[in-house]
């Protein structure tokens, strides 16, 4: 009996734990995420959105509808757009991008800038779940663009 107590405890701390590191990033100085990893994720994200919206368009015009997988894709395409936006707070601007003092203008002029982009992809995430509107893939991409040439001057 305390044998068969033991293992269902195990297991009960095995799922707790796995469930508790599904989180993108953990926000200690682990060491162990990098940026190149986070920039392709973003694009995987804004990609899958995209890709999300067309099969809802698709979906919505069917002869015979399809409900179940149309909901599927609504929550494929909020999922992804949250996951996006937790990279861009949780990584880059909690833990990657530093504040700059602004008596040195070049670092300050750096610092806003990144900010400023950084919230503009939380702003494009939230209106791609809001939406159906594909510009805002678009306008993810180039400002994940703008940011990796500012960030990493790629």
């Amino acid at each position: 009996m305390k044998n068969g107590l033991a293992t269902m405890l195990m297991s009960v701390a095995a799922l707790a734990a796995a469930v508790g590191g599904v989180s993108a990033h953990c926000q200690i100085p682990c060491g162990i995420y990098d940026d190149e990893t986070r920039f392709t994720l973003m694009l995987e994200h804004v990609t899958t959105i995209e890709k999300s919206m067309t099969q809802i368009a698709s979906l919505e015009k069917a002869s015979e509808r399809n409900d179940n997988q149309l909901v599927r894709w609504v929550n494929n395409k909020e999922a992804h757009a949250d996951e996006l936006s937790e990279i861009v707070t949780f990584y880059f601007m909690a833990q990657r991008v530093k504040p700059a003092k602004q008596d040195d203008k070049a670092a300050y002029g750096k610092y806003i800038q990144e900010i400023t982009l950084l919230h503009q992809m939380v702003v494009r995430a939230m209106q791609s779940k809001q939406t159906m509107d594909q510009s805002h893939c678009v306008e993810l991409r180039r400002l994940i663009a703008d940011f990796r040439k500012s960030y990493a001057g790629k």
